[in-house]
């Protein structure tokens, strides 16, 4: 009898396994095991993870799962996983990393190219051009621009500045395909997943999965050949990619034969943890944040400007998947207790107690890129109107604003194309943890905003689609209703906070859209840019 299903959440910084009562919902057993990204103050847009880290991790991480008395093995139905995207890496057609390879071992791009990592804008530009130009299409469904985080840029920047690793590597997986490859010994051959393929490979079955040959060999003849390797369909999670190996089984402890399922990215499994449906978007704040919500299949899909992923299957099997977010959330408030070696509880609790536009600060939370809706990785952060005595408190304050005023201008955009945002849910980290920037949220956004009393809604999310993989439920809508976090702790807009940040809105959006570009001719649109190619030719002469 299968009492239970393990979930692998693949977060910026460490992997988390849990594993869930199939009845109840409850988590029974948890174990995080942290792994290191590697960082370069001369390359700040640089982050790479060795793969290798990623199996110690999960490895330990299961076996203490597995440990817990708790927790029989023989009563698990399935394994799910969830991962950080777009975060590919090359790899042998068995699966194994290209970095651990001895003659790869200590080349960075050998490693696995995290999602934050942004050394291809330039490469994702020149994709954004050649659609516009050749397949527009491809555009369409990812708002309007293709991104410097996502799979193609990243592969392509690799070919130009190391082309050694792609002429070796028999192909790239993201992170969430290559670890069920791992673990059921199908290796590169392994199901991939929609999610990750749709959101961040400009992969649609309209157009015959991936993008075509033809226009791949215009980009780089590179890229031609890895297309030439990846399956002509992938799956959603929930599905079955193949069963826990032998090999696998011992270094864990779970039975071999478990069920695997097709992994997915792990914000889009946090929604479903969550309890993202119709009309409730979920928010996941971590490093960075992710607004997902789904609509109905219909036989033309939206297309939204800004929004970058709009995909078939993608978070609930049957439904349409929107994501959309911002690249810097917890990354941004943790830079600034960094740069003020100041306490995060302590500074949290100082700006708490200040009222909406006391501080008369106002920023852009653009410090590692703007996501959606201006996805455009080559913005940066701005405050504006410091003083001599502009106090850590009064910034902290507003970077959290920022963030919500960014969050505003997403779920603006979201609903001007059609996509119903009745109820926000939030979890992850940061909503787990700060009432204060829950408040914030609600009354800078004007929404009532729900916490999920699921703890760690991410690695939930995988265990149900191991659940349903396995067998336990028929299908997504019953393991979620069966498991999925409620909303609890509602906070809702105050009336006087709501009318001061309703004219701080206007004010960021004038920022916002003068910085941004959003018109053309608009005279600050290139600041920051320019700024940028003035530090990075210093730092090369």
């Amino acid at each position: 009898m299968s009492r239970y299903s393990v979930g692998l959440d693949f977060g910026t910084g460490s992997v988390r396994a849990i594993a869930v009562d199939l009845e109840s919902g409850a988590t029974v057993a948890a174990a995080e095991e942290p792994y290191e990204t590697l960082e370069s103050p001369q390359e700040p847009e640089l982050a790479r993870q060795n793969p290798l880290d990623y199996l110690r991790a999960m490895e330990t991480g299961l076996k203490r799962l597995v440990q817990d008395s708790s927790v029989a093995p023989e009563e698990v139905a399935g394994i799910g996983i969830a991962a950080t995207a777009s975060t590919p890496l090359p790899v042998l057609e068995d699966g194994a990393p290209l970095a651990a390879q001895e003659s790869f071992a200590n080349d960075p791009n050998a490693m696995a190219w995290l999602w934050k990592d942004h050394t291809a804008h330039a490469e994702a530009e020149w994709i954004t051009e050649r659609a516009r130009e050749l397949r527009p299409e491809f555009l369409a469904r990812c708002g309007g621009s293709y991104s410097s985080e996502w799979f193609w840029a990243k592969v392509w920047h690799c070919a130009r500045v190391a082309p050694r690793i792609v002429e070796a590597a028999y192909t790239w997986m993201e992170l969430c395909d290559w670890i069920p490859g791992v673990l059921t010994g199908a290796g590169s051959r392994v199901s991939r997943s929609v999610c990750a393929a749709g959101h961040k490979g400009l992969y649609a079955s309209e157009w015959g999965g991936y993008p075509d040959v033809e226009f791949l060999d215009a980009l780089d003849p590179q890229l031609a050949r890895l297309r030439g390797t990846l399956p002509a369909e992938a799956r959603p999670a929930g599905w079955k990619a193949g069963e826990l190996s032998r090999a696998w089984a011992e270094r864990t402890g779970l039975p071999e034969g478990t069920p695997v399922s097709v992994g997915a990215i792990d914000a889009h499994l946090g929604a479903v943890g969550a309890g993202v449906a119709e009309g409730v978007l979920v928010r996941v704040m971590g490093t960075s944040a992710c607004d997902m919500a789904v609509g109905r299949m219909t036989e033309q899909v939206p297309e939204i400007p800004g929004i970058s992923g709009i995909v078939r299957d993608s978070i609930v099997p049957g439904w349409i998947g929107f994501e959309a977010g911002q690249a810097a959330v917890g990354d941004l408030f943790a830079w600034w207790t960094r740069m003020t070696d100041q306490d995060h509880r302590a500074l949290t609790e100082r700006a708490a107690g200040l009222k909406p536009g006391e501080t008369g600060l106002l920023a852009l939370d653009w410090n590692n890129g703007n996501r959606s809706v201006l996805q455009d990785p080559r913005l940066t952060g701005l405050l504006l109107g410091a003083t001599l005595a502009t106090s850590p408190a009064e910034v902290y304050r507003a970077l959290v604003e920022a963030t919500a005023f960014g969050a505003r201008v997403i779920w603006d955009r979201l609903a001007s194309g059609g996509v119903r945002v009745g109820e926000v849910v939030a979890c992850g980290g940061i909503a787990e943890e700060s009432d204060f920037v829950l408040q914030t949220y609600a009354d800078a956004t004007g929404r009532t905003i729900f916490r999920t009393s699921a703890t760690d809604a991410t690695a939930l999310g995988a265990a149900i689609a191991g659940a349903v993989a396995g067998g336990a439920y028929s299908d997504f809508e019953s393991a979620m209703q069966a498991c999925s976090g409620k909303k609890t702790d509602a906070f809702r807009p105050r009336v006087e906070a709501q009318r001061v940040y309703d004219e701080l809105y206007e004010l960021y959006l004038t920022l916002h859209d003068a910085f941004g570009g959003v018109r053309a001719d608009a005279p600050l649109a290139d600041v920051m840019k320019r700024l940028l190619r003035l530090r990075d030719e210093a730092r090369q002469a």
